[in-house]
Formats: C-alpha cells, sequence, structure tokens
C-alpha cells in the first residue's frame, strides 16, 4: 500500500486523497465494530457509511463542520442504540464503544485531510510517515537487540523502554532527513519538536490500540494485511500523530 499512498499525497489532488482515508475509516470502523460489537450487522454498516463520510467535512465551509457531523452521530447512533438494546445491561458499554468508533478513527483521521489542505500540506504528510516509519523501525530493532526494561508491560508486553527511546532518536532522523531534502522550510527547532512530540504520540497511539485489542481479546484488529493485521493494526500511531501535527502546523510553524 505504501506506493500507493505515497504516490496520492504527491500526484493526487486531496479529494483523491480524502477517498483514500475514508476508504480506511471504513475498514478500521469494521474492524472496530469487529472486536467490540460482534453480531451488530446494521449497526457496524450505518458506522462505516456515515463515519467515512465524516472525513469529508473539512471540504465543507465553516470551522465547526465537523464537530456538527459528531455531535449528530451521536444522536443519531445514542437514539439507534435505544431502540435495538440486546441486553440491559450491556447497553451503556455498547453506545460508548459505538461512540468512541468515531472519535477514534474517522475524526482523528480527518486532520490529515485538513492538515493536506494547509500551505505546506505534502511535505508535512510525508514527514508524519516519516516520522512514524523510522519510529516503527528504529524501536524495532533497538528493542530487539538493547531492550531490558520493560515499557508498559500490563499493555504491551514486548516493548521496552530502550525501543521507545530509540524510536524517538529514529524519528529525529526522519525529520531531519525531512529538511535536508524535500522540506527545507522546516527549522531546526520544528524538526525536533515534531519528531520528539509526533514520535512519542505515535508511539501512545500503538499502545492505545493494544490496549484496545488486550481488552477486546484479539490478537490482531484484522487480517486484511497478512502478518502485519488489519488496517488499524497500521494507523494506530499516525491516528495519535495526525491532531498533533496539524494544530502544531495551524498554531505554532512560521513556514
Amino acid at each position: 500500500m505504501l506506493p500507493l499512498l505515497a504516490i496520492i499525497i504527491l500526484k493526487g489532488g486531496a479529494l483523491l486523497f480524502a477517498c483514500l482515508l475514508g476508504l480506511f475509516s471504513c475498514f478500521g470502523i469494521f474492524e472496530f465494530y469487529r472486536m467490540a460489537l460482534p453480531g451488530r450487522t446494521l449497526e457496524v454498516w450505518l458506522a462505516a457509511l456515515s463515519g467515512s463520510a465524516l472525513i469529508f467535512t473539512p471540504f465543507a465551509a465553516g470551522d465547526l463542520t465537523a464537530l456538527t457531523g459528531v455531535g449528530l452521530l451521536f444522536l443519531f447512533f445514542a437514539i439507534l442504540f435505544l431502540f435495538r438494546i440486546r441486553e440491559i445491561a450491556d447497553a451503556a458499554r455498547e453506545v460508548a464503544y459505538a461512540l468512541l468508533a468515531f472519535i477514534y478513527i474517522p475524526f482523528l483521521l480527518m486532520h490529515l485531510v485538513m492538515l493536506r489542505q494547509t500551505e505546506f500540506g505534502v511535505q508535512w504528510l510525508i514527514v508524519i510517515m516519516l516520522i512514524v516509519m523510522t519510529n516503527d523501525s528504529a524501536a524495532y530493532y533497538i528493542g530487539s537487540r538493547f531492550g531490558k526494561n520493560r515499557l508498559y508491560p500490563l499493555v504491551s508486553p514486548k516493548k521496552s523502554i530502550e525501543g521507545a527511546l530509540g524510536g524517538v532518536l529514529g524519528s529525529i532522523c526522519g525529520t531531519l532527513l525531512a529538511k535536508f531534502t524535500f522540506f527545507q522550510q522546516l527549522t531546526f527547532t520544528d524538526a525536533l519538536v515534531t519528531a520528539v512530540v509526533i514520535g512519542m504520540l505515535g508511539q501512545l497511539g500503538d499502545l492505545f490500540e493494544s490496549m484496545l485489542k488486550r481488552s477486546f481479546g484479539v490478537k490482531d484488529s484484522g487480517t486484511i494485511f497478512p502478518g502485519h493485521g488489519g488496517v488499524l493494526d497500521r494507523l494506530d500511531s499516525i491516528l495519535f500523530a495526525a491532531p498533533a501535527t496539524y494544530y502544531y502546523v495551524v498554531y505554532i510553524f512560521k513556514g
């Protein structure tokens, strides 16, 4: 998928990029509902379609469009679950899971569409990819070789503190690579701050998804990528990195 994603980021417009994210969102919601709410066939289809539509709200006029969309989805699904109760003891938990899916997947993913529409949006999208990929790779190899102290065994028993620190160093290498190749507008401060903050948030996103999977009793969110799990397993770091990057670009980055 990486070559296709790179081509769409570099050559495709914002709308085509949003369509790809809408597809990811659809699969992600399917996977989330399969883990959290098995057997909810009608709800999962409605959630996948309406949640994916949320990805396109940045193209509508008004800054509050996305929040309005989330509010309407809350009302709709709250009423839907009210009249489709399976077990009254599980009702509140099922509604909470259903609504968490919208905040966790399309709402966070939507920030990539908004980021794409900023002045250096394409460059920033590539920076996010570099940060996440270099973080994951460095954390894996350094953790495998030098990892002795467990980072958070309750959530992810194999991750180590050494691997996490190595991942941050990998992120710094990724942002410096961006600065010296295709993104000269990136200052050293921008490179270091975004590498550390986004790199750490990416790791937290990975831990958050691991927590959800362990809570639901599954190993992978899906099987769409053989040997690598599902869409959520590939997006977990980016979901947490996307809003942080967008707000950094809007409120701090000077270009």
